[in-house]
């Protein structure tokens, strides 16, 4: 089994107002624990927030984008006990943590003060090494001239991640449909789950794109009775063949009010947020309810006075992608529900140049149902020999 190069070879943006402008270019590799040679990854919401500006400035440049990657293991480091070369593996939103705090030792590493990102986030020189002080560990790592270091994403040949953000992949689940499960899926299978998620529940899930397409899929499976909420009716059709018990059209006037005080729990996975009448999503949930927001707009919410809360003791509240507890339920369930015929619905693009500019475009102009994978990876870079 061969190792990963020295470098590998990316598609990567250079300006924010050149956001459809991919070229394929190297970039070095740095010191981690897992060698993966990619094969597919897909295309995330957060992928063209970033690239547009739309979450902010680029950290830096240029930049290699995607966090859902589905690859195959080329050589693991000398403590890493979970993997061996050879087998197909997936990565998500995050590469490292500190793996020493409190958040880290209680399955919340996604929350680790220290963490990660997977692309334009500064790596800790020794980070993600528990024998190690705090101190030692989060020192920024740096190039031989002195140039801090950023994470690089999936768009690319290879990767090289910490094993604890690295997933075994079940046999059964193919490689573009699972791709897209790495964030799209973890980050709405773990709030459904920490909300208790199951029989006897009521919950909405708002927003049917490629995050809410995943939250219905698992709403379903976890065996709640789950209500799609959509500005769209003609998602109506897919809301029900994904487990959508009920449909429900928010463009239709007044029409919150015959679902007062109802849902448990309301997942919204929209990121047009900004533009919404938050007052008429939280009376539609049920006493001590949560409106819970994956959706990330680039604007900022609306304005609403607090007493909006206080008709039914709601809360609103939001999280980051999940833990690899959870991420590993979400494989099993999906393998669970696959050998069913339940599967999400993912469209495919081989990746180029092009290939990543039309994907991002579609992202950005809403015209996907509901996820993008980029494939042929091994064409791409010449890759897959191994």
């Amino acid at each position: 089994m061969g190792a990963a190069p020295d470098q590998f070879e990316g598609f990567m943006i250079h300006d924010a107002k050149k956001w459809t402008e991919f070229k394929k270019e190297k970039a070095r590799l740095n010191q981690y624990d897992v060698d993966i040679e990619n094969e597919c990854c897909g295309v995330c919401g957060s992928d063209v927030h970033t690239i547009t500006g739309g979450w902010g400035d680029l950290a830096t440049t240029p930049l290699c984008v995607g966090h859902e990657i589905i690859g195959k293991v080329l050589r693991v480091g000398s403590k890493v006990k979970s993997f061996k070369p050879g087998q197909r593996v997936g990565v998500g939103a995050q590469v490292q943590s500190c793996m020493r705090c409190r958040m880290c030792k209680s399955n919340n590493e996604n929350y680790c003060p220290h963490m990660v990102d997977t692309y334009m986030a500064p790596y800790n020189e020794k980070g993600g090494n528990a024998d190690l002080s705090m101190d030692d560990s989060q020192k920024p790592m740096k190039d031989s001239k002195g140039n801090q270091i950023f994470s690089q994403g999936g768009y690319s040949s290879h990767s090289r991640v910490h094993e604890q953000f690295v997933f075994p992949i079940p046999d059964n689940l193919p490689s573009e449909i699972v791709a897209p499960m790495m964030c799209a899926g973890l980050t709405v299978y773990s709030p459904l789950v920490r909300a208790g998620t199951g029989p006897g529940k009521k919950v909405a899930i708002v927003g049917i794109g490629g995050l809410g397409h995943f939250a219905l899929i698992w709403a379903k499976a976890l065996g709640a009775e789950v209500t799609a909420i959509s500005h769209s009716p003609n998602k109506k059709e897919d809301a029900l063949a994904l487990g959508a018990d009920h449909f429900v059209s928010s463009g239709d006037k007044n029409w919150a009010e015959p679902h007062a005080f109802e849902y448990d729990f309301v997942l919204n996975a929209a990121d047009m947020t900004n533009e919404f009448d938050i007052a008429q999503y939280l009376s539609i949930i049920n006493i001590n309810g949560e409106f819970h927001n994956v959706g990330l707009p680039d604007q900022p919410l609306p304005q609403f006075k607090a007493q909006v809360f206080a008709s039914n003791g709601s809360k609103m509240g939001g999280s980051h992608i999940g833990s690899k507890k959870e991420a590993l339920e979400m494989l099993q369930l999906a393998s669970k529900i696959y050998e069913k015929g339940v599967k999400p619905k993912i469209e495919t693009i081989d990746i180029s140049e092009k290939g990543c500019s039309d994907a991002v475009q579609k992202v950005k102009t809403n015209k996907v149902r509901y996820r993008v994978t980029l494939t042929g990876f091994h064409k791409a870079f010449g890759t897959g020999k191994n």
